[in-house]
C-alpha cells in the first residue's frame, strides 16, 4: 500500500511539473510551442474589447494591444472573457497571467497588483438620454440617480457626487440600456466607451453630457511581485511605441493620433 501511495504522489508531482505555469507566470506552451500568456478582460466596453457578433472573435483596443505586445515578446495571447471586477481575483488565484480591460491604475488597486506604463489616458464622463436638459456639468450629477458598473472607477466617482443614488451593474452595456430606458439620469463611466456607445446606438435618443469628471491612466496589470513577466509588458510596449505599432493600433480604435505625452513615456 505504501508503495502505491508513493507511485500516486509520484504521478501526481510529475503532472504538477508539467502543467505548471512558467518562470514568467505564463503556461509553458500553446500549439505553437510558444509560451501562452492568459489575457482575462470583461468583453463589453467596446472600443477597448467586445466579442464580435458574426466571427465570435475578440476584438478592441486592447485586444490589438495586448496581441501586438504578445508578439514582440514571444507569446501567444489567450483572451478569457470575465466580469470586470472578476479580473484581479483571477490574477490573485493565478487564473489568468495579465488583465488589460480599460483598467484605471490607482493606488488602492496598486496595493493588490503591479501595473505597467500607461497605454491611454482616459477620463471619466457622463451618458443621459437626448431629452435630458438637466445634466451639462459635474454639480448636475448631485442628486441623481446614476448607474456604473461595478468595481470601476466610474462607481468611486459617482458615490462620491453629493447626493446621489447609485445603482451598480454587472456589465455596463447594462447600465447603458437603463438610462436608454430612464431607469437612471445618467451613467458614469470612461469618456471613449461612452462616445462608443452613443456613435452606435443608431439614434436611440442618448447623448453624452459635457462634462469630465477625471483624468485616468491605463494600464496593464500582472500578479503583485511578478517582476519578470511586468518587464516583458513594458518591454513589448516600447517596442510597439517605437516602431509606430501602437500609432496604428491608436488611430484604428480611435480615429487620430495618440497624444505625444502617451508616446513619450
Amino acid at each position: 500500500m505504501k508503495r502505491i501511495f508513493a507511485l500516486l504522489s509520484l504521478f501526481i508531482l510529475s503532472a504538477v511539473l508539467f502543467t505548471g505555469c512558467g518562470s514568467s507566470g505564463t503556461s509553458t506552451s500553446g500549439s505553437s510551442g510558444r509560451p501562452v500568456l492568459r489575457v482575462g478582460m470583461d468583453a463589453s466596453y467596446p472600443p477597448f474589447g467586445s466579442q464580435d457578433k458574426d466571427s465570435n472573435e475578440y476584438v478592441g483596443y486592447d485586444v490589438d494591444i495586448i496581441r501586438a505586445i504578445g508578439e514582440e515578446e514571444g507569446f501567444d495571447v489567450v483572451i478569457n472573457n470575465r466580469s470586470f471586477d472578476g479580473l484581479i481575483p483571477a490574477l490573485q488565484a493565478h487564473d489568468i497571467d495579465v488583465a488589460i480591460n480599460d483598467i484605471t491604475i490607482t493606488d488602492d488597486r496598486r496595493k493588490n497588483v503591479d501595473f505597467s506604463q500607461r497605454y491611454y489616458i482616459a477620463g471619466l464622463g457622463a451618458v443621459v438620454r437626448a431629452d435630458n436638459d438637466a445634466i451639462h456639468t459635474a454639480k448636475d450629477l448631485e442628486g441623481k440617480t446614476l448607474g456604473v458598473s461595478i468595481g470601476s472607477t466610474g462607481e468611486e466617482a459617482a458615490r462620491k457626487i453629493p447626493g446621489a443614488n447609485v445603482r451598480v451593474f454587472n456589465a455596463i452595456n447594462e447600465a447603458f440600456l437603463e438610462v436608454q430606458n430612464g431607469g437612471v439620469d445618467a451613467v458614469i463611466n470612461d469618456i471613449p466607451t461612452n462616445e462608443y456607445y452613443v456613435s452606435h446606438t443608431g439614434g436611440k435618443g442618448v447623448r453624452t453630457a459635457e462634462l469630465a469628471l477625471t483624468k485616468e491612466d491605463l494600464g496593464i496589470a500582472v500578479l503583485k511581485g511578478n517582476k519578470e513577466l511586468l518587464q516583458k509588458i513594458d518591454d513589448g510596449l516600447a517596442k510597439i511605441k517605437k516602431n509606430g505599432k501602437f500609432t496604428e493600433i491608436y488611430q484604428k480604435w480611435f480615429g487620430k493620433e495618440p497624444p505625444a505625452e502617451l508616446l513619450n513615456d
